[in-house]
């Protein structure tokens, strides 16, 4: 098991990096992270909702992902509720409150999740959660130390250095655990070190020390390893520069803000906005996923950005919309059931003939299609709501439960577009398509970088130069027969 000594520590990276190396140790190998938090989420094969991070993660093992890699999954929709997804299929919104009494109910799903990935798989790489040290917590813990407990998980806890104070982040964690919890770890990975690594040679005796719990690597600082994040902290970091310049709206629940990752790693500018002076005059702008679509629209509106929007559509800069962006380009957007809060009709952006009326099914599905021009994809969809096109032309065909259909819309004009397909830029065809042609318009000439085509091959060498593995493997027990 992977636990932290706080958020955005670095758990997701190494717990991926996990996977990949274990895979190439001969293992079969499964992620876990019984409770996710996040507005990054994934389509399974069987057309289940999971964490994005997991999914990740089964792909560095070389397995398909499932909802028993991920049984609870928490997606925001205000400080205070967000909606519950069990074992991959939406359970409605549940309040904050309510929540943290009641998730004693949901710890025999977790238990027996695990328990069946156990039967399957030679190991199993589990997530934590935050802290490993959320004291006040513990008694409805369903995500940290009670999970490594029941699967008597030997445990390695990550620590970020960059952040300061790595010495009290270790002590003071181990200090807060209990002493049946400290007993299953078995290693601290020191993160995020940046510089020769050898000059924290002391501080590496100094845990050991301190704690009596060995370092078994310092693992520098790094960017680009091809691990999604699971939120949106990750957008506040400063943008590479590109050739061209890609704007990505950011309202208060943008969703699947991955799914622009490949537009950044094919060498675009992707810069995400929340006021109109960030926007200028970019390439290319584009509306995200949204878990909140009609609230995330009334922002756009009184940010400013909305009206900001038209003129620079009007000047002839192209837009797309993905999902709820999809939605919001449309006439009206109409919540009859109250789906979204309370029932209601509220105009939409106006810029595509659609009209989209909300429905209580959420629709979790993986799909393949085509574009117009005939650039081939792979994707899912993961939304509520119909969309009626009145009579505009499709942006591609695909094909859904074997069945093919036309999705999303594209204006009279070409300048705007939108389509319910997420994970449609990770597709190199559909990728260079679209940048080729946001060059042509500028009247530059541009060559899209391509994507590694084992994006996990970088992670793996990344971990492997700073830990040692089998030394990893030996003292913590795994594949052991």
């Amino acid at each position: 098991m992977v636990v932290g000594t706080g958020s955005s520590v670095g758990k997701s990276v190494v717990a991926t990096a996990l996977c990949r190396v274990l895979r190439e140790e001969g293992l079969r190998v499964a992620p876990f992270k019984a409770q996710n938090m996040s507005l990054n989420a994934a389509v399974t094969p069987a057309g289940e909702e999971i964490g994005r991070a997991q999914a990740a993660q089964a792909d560095a093992a070389g397995v398909p992902p499932s909802a028993l890699m991920n049984p609870i999954l928490l997606k925001p929709e205000s400080d205070s509720r967000s909606q519950l997804v069990v074992l991959g299929r939406a359970r409605g919104t549940v309040a904050a409150r309510d929540y943290w009494r009641e998730r004693e109910d949901l710890w025999p799903i977790v238990r027996d999740a695990l328990r069946d990935l156990r039967r399957e798989y030679d190991a199993i790489v589990i997530e934590g959660a935050g802290s490993a040290a959320e004291i006040n917590l513990r008694r409805t813990d369903v995500a940290n130390m009670r999970v490594a407990i029941a699967a008597r998980a030997a445990t390695l806890l990550v620590a970020d250095i960059e952040r300061g104070g790595v010495f009290a982040q270790i002590h003071g964690t181990l200090t807060l655990m209990r002493r049946s919890e400290v007993a299953l770890v078995k290693g601290v990975l020191v993160n995020k070190f940046r510089g020769d690594p050898t000059l924290f040679s002391g501080g590496v005796a100094r845990i050991r020390r301190l704690t009596g719990v060995p370092v078994l690597g310092v693992l520098p600082y790094a960017e680009d390893l091809g691990v999604p994040p699971e939120d949106s902290l990750s957008l506040d970091d400063v943008p590479k520069s590109g050739a061209l310049d890609v704007a990505v709206m950011r309202y208060p629940h943008t969703s699947n803000f991955d799914d622009f990752t490949p537009l950044a790693e094919a060498g675009a500018t992707v810069r995400y906005v929340r006021a109109p002076n960030e926007l200028g005059v970019p390439d290319l702008v584009v509306l995200p996923g949204s878990k909140t679509t009609i609230d995330d629209l009334e922002w756009l509106r009184a940010s400013g950005l909305g009206a900001q929007l038209l003129r620079l559509v009007d000047a002839g800069v192209p837009v797309i919309g993905i999902c709820g962006g999809f939605q919001m380009l449309g006439r009206e957007l109409s919540d009859p059931a109250g789906v979204e809060g309370a029932p209601r009709v509220v105009r939409g952006l106006g810029l595509l003939p659609i009209r989209t009326t909300f429905t209580t099914k959420k629709l979790t599905v993986r799909v393949r299609g085509n574009l117009s021009s005939g650039a081939p994809f792979e994707g899912y969809e993961m939304h509520v709501g119909d969309t009626d096109r009145d009579g505009s032309a499709p942006f591609a065909q695909i094909e859904r439960d074997d069945l093919l259909v036309a999705d999303g819309a594209v204006s009279e004009d070409g300048r705007v577009s939108g389509t319910y397909v997420h994970g449609l830029f990770a597709n190199a065809a559909v990728r260079d398509e679209l940048l080729a042609t946001l060059a042509r318009r500028r009247g530059i000439t541009f060559t899209p970088r391509a994507l590694p085509a084992d994006r996990y091959a970088a992670l793996s060498t990344w971990f492997r130069e700073a830990v040692d593995v089998r030394r990893l493997m030996r003292v913590t027990g795994v594949g052991r027969g």
